[in-house]
């Protein structure tokens, strides 16, 4: 069993890359749920819909969330209605979002619901949200407090952000499919994927008793990068870090997961500072990790698990 922790574009582009090289049965993709929301009286999931259409090979690779040959027509009429229209719905897309509201509505899990939606979009490998209750992240910024899709998507990451939090997380339990991975014997390694730190994966490490497991786990667990020269590939993770004062490099991603990660995979730009990165303790791999293609995203996931496999060896050594 391999776990993958996973959120936004890269998480979805690394997941089909390791589930290119996996059997369904050897892989569980656990993904954010911080950044679902209610909108327009439906229960969006933007990362596990991204998650499910890569996988499928449904996604629209240009904007890299979304169908390909998505259609408009309900934005349009909704725009002429008077009703806002930032936060975009394609047409196809929308009956995923009316799937799950009804679903859930009659009393199933957001698990069940993700389960269901997976096997019928002929995706089989498993797919499960982080928690089935609900978490909702945060941005504290110097304009006020913002739900994360008005901060993210409404206001285009604009704002400064001062601080990043999680509404309910205190509650939140890890979803079944999550649970059982990590008491299964038979996990042999976790694998980070290259998303946004502060705005995916830590959503998932924030639900109570993830990371206390994450320190104890007996197996290797590494990271995939998602800065790459001091940039981030796509979204506002390095603008983020920045306005937080932390460092924004592979340094400052190795220490943002110290503890809790063994080894880290870097871009080869980046190859100068991995002897600063292996005085953290941390095992590091130098390859590209800007994933164009699927040829890529198989590499970068041959990788990761060429690193795990050699941590192990190390530790069995």
């Amino acid at each position: 069993m391999i776990l993958v922790l996973a959120g936004g574009v890269g998480g979805a582009k690394l997941a089909q890359g390791l589930a290119s090289q996996l059997p369904p049965e050897e892989l569980l993709i656990v993904v954010n749920t911080g950044d679902d929301f209610i909108h327009l009286g439906l229960h969006i999931s933007p990362d596990v819909d991204t998650v499910m259409y890569w996988l499928a090979g449904l996604n629209d690779r240009i904007r890299g969330w979304g169908l390909a040959g998505e259609t408009w027509n309900f934005m349009t009429a909704l725009g002429r209605l008077g009703d806002p229209t930032w936060f975009r719905l394609g047409d196809s897309d929308l009956a995923t979002h009316v799937v799950r509201t009804q679903r859930l509505a009659c009393s199933e899990t957001l698990s069940e619901v993700t389960r269901h939606l997976s096997r019928q979009l002929g995706i089989a490998h498993h797919v499960a949200p982080m928690s089935d209750d609900s978490v909702r992240t945060i941005i504290h910024t110097t304009d006020g407090t913002l739900a994360f899709q008005d901060y993210f998507v409404r206001l285009r990451c604009a704002p400064t952000v001062t601080a990043v939090s999680f509404d309910g997380i205190e509650k939140a339990a890890p979803s079944p499919a999550f649970i059982a991975a990590m008491a299964d014997p038979h996990l042999r390694t976790i694998v980070i994927c290259p998303s946004n730190p502060l705005l995916s994966i830590d959503p998932i490490l924030s639900i109570p008793g993830v990371l206390q497991w994450l320190r104890q786990r007996r197996v290797p667990a590494v990271a995939v990068s998602p800065i790459v020269g001091g940039q981030a590939i796509k979204g506002p993770a390095a603008k983020i870090l920045r306005e937080l004062g932390r460092d924004v490099s592979v340094l400052g991603i190795a220490e943002h997961y110290r503890g809790l990660i063994d080894g880290l995979v870097i871009d080869a730009i980046d190859e100068i500072t991995a002897p600063a990165i292996e005085g953290l303790g941390l095992s590091v791999t130098v390859t590209n990790t800007v994933m164009a293609n699927l040829d890529d995203q198989k590499a970068l996931a041959s990788v990761a698990l060429a690193l795990a496999a050699q941590i192990a060896d190390g530790a069995h050594a």
